[in-house]
């Protein structure tokens, strides 16, 4: 077999969905059918292959990303199941920067959720092709067009659905394959039975969506377009390379539906991946930098070595570290460069994984993902490269923490083993820091959110046998500018003997339109009264000035800074002299501004029974939140409201008592907004 061949039979596949969509179960349904395990996997009952971790089992949801490898129909797939709840955002990001499709999955109740959405948005930044599975169709309330109809109007692809639901709720059998006309069905203890015709009562309904799908797919593809303009009709085959084409670009998502904990609609979901989803020779090549000069490397195996660190875990066996492969070949013994620390790593052992199980390669070539044993320093986002063509593969971004606690050993001889287990989860995922308050000496762990923090606690906790006492959750403060300040003389003057030091800069301050826009700086001097170089390091020096704030020492975003003026001495200005007058002189100007205190706010999406939603409304208002919605979905009341995150501390518990534990709630991080005066600043 050819290796181009090998190639075009992988598909590198993410499972992504708001927590609690049935992305774990659609999983476990999927290594069932492909032979892969012989016993279906139930999150209820703990005995799900991909969410092996203890906390796992125990809370029943995802929190670590996890890498399977299945065969369906002589193709391969690796498959990574990815973590819902918003806390756990970062594990996506560094999933999807390696994936080359994914299938959204959405509640056929709920449709589109708020962490669907910011999913999806995640997919949308690193051009990850979709799918969608219409999960949980036997659920009372449950509707594929509803569902559809979310899709188009919070997502804005087109949903093209090529399947029909066979039956409603509890009597949900099967579905009608809109391509082939054929229904699928499946017993009750959900084993597929043999295709048959559409059956009598759906021809009608089968033939008119088949319809819209042959209009709607000649709407956005020209070569169907072409074919429907000369025949009046869409073939089967070229419905399905224009939906391979639409889904590459993005234009369009196929939708299929079913019922994974029945184990009805995997086996069409299996075929629509091989069908629509892309091998890792459809995508674009992978682009790095060398010496400041961009490369690409294809999916060709004899090219020189690039591959992609995204996860790190450490085990009892071992470290493991999780790669996808672009380009080039790894074999075992191979001594491999790590491009982002500038060192060479040898390359133990190379693991098929599947979850917590591993089996043993003799080679990985471009195009696998899979885990190596041996690599002592690479992080998570390091480029692995052959040592004789070095080069830099963009690593994943990494979100900025919101909430932060104070840890510290119950015991003081159990400092030491604090700090290094910290440091291990620090590596882990780098989405959690580990810093030393300078003025309290704690040891202050950061992360996304309150569950990100009590999970990492609990694996301190599990995995060393420490005893901790924890502080109560803070949040991470910014601060910004309400009203600036023009024409801030600042003068740096130190003359101790030798070569002294001067700069003089004239500097205004004015507040940007959007705080999340960060920083911006620009130089409006004339003359050459400061040379170039000096205007640089003067921005280097206003950006050191703004990791402390004059209200709180909070990080400051969310202004402007022009250089207007200043000048320079013959022999006592550099490069240091301007930088410290950028630090000082922004520093002394944002005393003199009016300056405002900005608090990470979140969307709060509050699913309730209709008698509880004057006790929940009361309760958000009390915490500070602005309701912008509210609907009524499948029986339930649905409020979504932006709250302050530092009041979201403990609500799980509040809304359970003031619902009798009929409540639910989700939350998305939205960004910063102002505080009130009454919030302190540290």
């Amino acid at each position: 077999m050819r290796i181009t061949d090998t190639l075009a039979v992988v598909r590198n596949l993410g499972i992504l969905a708001h927590v609690d969509a049935g992305k774990t179960t659609v999983t476990e349904r999927i290594l069932y059918a492909t032979g892969t395990t012989h016993k279906r996997g139930e999150v209820h009952d703990g005995t799900t292959v991909t969410d092996f971790d203890p906390q796992e089992r125990d809370r029943g949801i995802t929190i670590f990303s996890a890498a399977v490898t299945c065969s369906w129909d002589g193709h391969r797939i690796n498959l990574i199941d990815t973590p819902g709840h918003v806390d756990f955002a970062d594990e996506v990001e560094r999933s999807l920067r390696v994936l080359d499709g994914a299938v959204a999955v959405f509640d056929a109740v709920a449709g589109v959720e708020p962490q669907s959405e910011s999913v999806w948005r995640q997919a949308d930044r690193h051009g990850v092709p979709r799918i969608a599975f219409v999960n949980k169709m036997d659920r009372a309330g449950a509707d594929l067009d509803t569902a559809v109809a979310s899709v188009r109007e919070r997502l804005h692809p087109a949903p093209l659905a090529v399947q029909l639901p066979v039956g409603a709720e509890d009597a949900f059998t099967g579905v009608v394959d809109l391509l082939g006309m054929r229904a699928l069905t499946w017993s009750d203890d959900g084993e597929a039975r043999d295709p048959a015709p559409v059956p009598d009562a759906l021809r009608e309904e089968a033939l008119r969506r088949r319809r819209l799908l042959e209009e709607a797919v000649a709407e956005l593809h020209p070569a169907a377009l072409e074919e429907f303009c000369d025949t009046g009709a869409l073939r089967t085959g070229t419905i399905t390379a224009a939906l391979r084409d639409l889904t590459a670009r993005g234009e369009a998502v196929v939708v299929l539906c079913g019922s994974a904990y029945r184990n009805r609609g995997i086996e069409p979901l299996l075929d629509a991946v091989l069908a629509y989803l892309p091998s890792p020779l459809d995508v674009p090549p992978v682009r790095g930098t060398h010496d400041g000069a961009e490369q690409e490397r294809t999916a060709d195996p004899a090219a020189p070595l690039a591959a992609l660190a995204f996860k790190v875990n450490a085990t009892a066996t071992g470290r493991l570290t999780y790669l996808r492969v672009y380009s080039g070949t790894i074999e075992q013994g191979d001594t491999v460069w790590d491009a982002t620390a500038g060192r060479a790593e040898r390359v133990g052992r190379i693991l098929r994984v599947t979850a917590d199980r591993h089996a043993r390669l003799d080679r990985a070539i471009a195009g696998d993902i899979v885990a190596v044993v041996g690599l002592k320093g690479a992080r998570a986002g390091a480029t692995l490269c052959a040592p004789d063509t070095p080069l830099m593969l963009e690593p994943p971004g990494t979100a900025q923490p919101v909430v932060s606690v104070a840890v510290e050993a119950l015991r003081g001889t159990d400092t030491g083993r604090l700090a290094s287990a910290l440091a291990r989860l620090a590596e882990e995922d780098p989405s959690l820091v580990v810093r030393t308050d300078t003025e309290t000496g704690q040891t202050v762990l950061s992360g996304m959110g309150e569950l990100h923090l009590e999970v990492a606690v609990e694996r301190v906790r599990r995995d060393h046998g420490l005893k901790i006492n924890v502080g109560r959750p803070r949040v991470s403060h910014r601060e910004t500018v309400g009203r600036g300040v023009s024409g801030f003389v600042h003068r740096h003057v130190k003359q101790d003997g030798g070569a002294g030091q001067f700069a003089h800069v004239v500097l205004d301050v004015e507040p940007l339109d959007d705080p999340e826009r960060g920083f911006e700086f620009r130089s409006t001097v004339v003359g050459g009264r400061v040379p170039q170089e000096y205007v640089r390091a003067v921005e280097a020096g206003c950006r050191d000035a703004l990791a402390e704030g004059p209200l709180g020492g909070h990080p400051v975003t969310g202004l402007r800074v022009t250089l207007t003026d200043g000048s320079t001495h013959v022999k006592d200005s550099s490069d240091t002299a301007f930088r410290t007058a950028g630090r000082f002189g922004l520093r002394d100007a944002l005393r003199t501004c009016a300056m405002v205190l900005l608090e990470p706010v979140a969307e709060v999406t509050v699913t309730v029974p209709r008698d509880a939603v004057g006790s929940v409304l009361g309760d958000l208002a009390a915490r500070r939140g602005r309701v912008s919605g509210s609907a009524t979905r499948a029986g339930a009341a649905v409020v979504t409201a932006t709250v302050p995150l530092a009041e979201l501390f403990g609500y799980a518990t509040r809304l359970r008592s003031r619902t009798q534990g009929r409540g639910t709630f989700t939350t998305r991080p939205t960004g910063y907004a102002p505080a009130p005066a009454t919030v302190p600043a540290r």
